[in-house]
């Protein structure tokens, strides 16, 4: 069976997708900037460069503008991980664990953990937000658990306690990244990367 052609887009549909991306791309520059309270559709609408009927009608509430926006800036962090995937495959099994340690905690200096704060923060005494992040956030968390598979590889995945092992480290890292809210510093620095390397390594066997 032949592969059919990709369909090639119209213009109106191009200008549908380009203007969307705008929306989203100042939707995100603005949560990370001002805050979840900050991001007012009037702000992220002069940012993008829309007119008010254009960004209703892409996203008919702020919430759920925000939740999208939140999902465009994972789906791309992710993307960009995945191209790292490569690199990764040739390394001794020690190495390869202490290199996905340290991918996984930059993860949690870039904008999307900033942005995914804000928006579990308001979600919590905001039922509508809530009801719309939960379903986004699953999707993302078992995204991001896929890529960690496939970064750790199968050798290391097939390890009894590496369910264990993942959660533990990802869990602790979104727990010491909340800390650099309070204080500016270089996370590749911080003392825990090696705790997290040792912990690894010793629980998964990894010598």
């Amino acid at each position: 069976m032949s592969t059919p052609e990709p369909r090639v887009m119209g213009r109106r549909e191009e200008r549908t997708a380009t203007s969307k991306a705008r929306i989203l791309d100042a939707a995100v520059a603005c949560l990370v900037e001002s805050g979840y309270a900050g991001a007012t559709t009037l702000r992220i609408q002069a940012r993008a460069g829309v007119s008010r009927g254009r960004l209703l009608h892409h996203f008919p509430s702020r919430d759920l503008l925000l939740v999208a926006a939140s999902r465009h800036l994972a789906i791309g962090r992710m993307t960009g991980s995945n191209k790292r995937i490569s690199e990764l495959g040739g390394l001794p099994p020690a190495e390869r664990l202490d290199r996905v340690v340290e991918m996984m905690w930059e993860t949690f200096s870039e904008p999307y953990f900033w942005a995914a704060v804000e928006l579990w923060t308001a979600a919590r005494t905001n039922r509508e937000l809530r009801v719309s992040l939960l379903p986004e956030e699953r999707e993302v968390g078992a995204a991001i658990r896929l890529g960690l598979d496939r970064n750790y590889g199968p050798d290391l995945v097939a390890h009894p306690r590496y369910p264990q092992v993942r959660d533990l480290i990802f869990t602790s890292m979104r727990g010491v990244g909340l800390t650099y809210a309070l204080e500016h510093r270089d996370p590749r620095t911080d003392p825990h990367l090696v705790i997290w390397k040792d912990i690894a390594r010793t629980l998964l066997d990894v010598q």
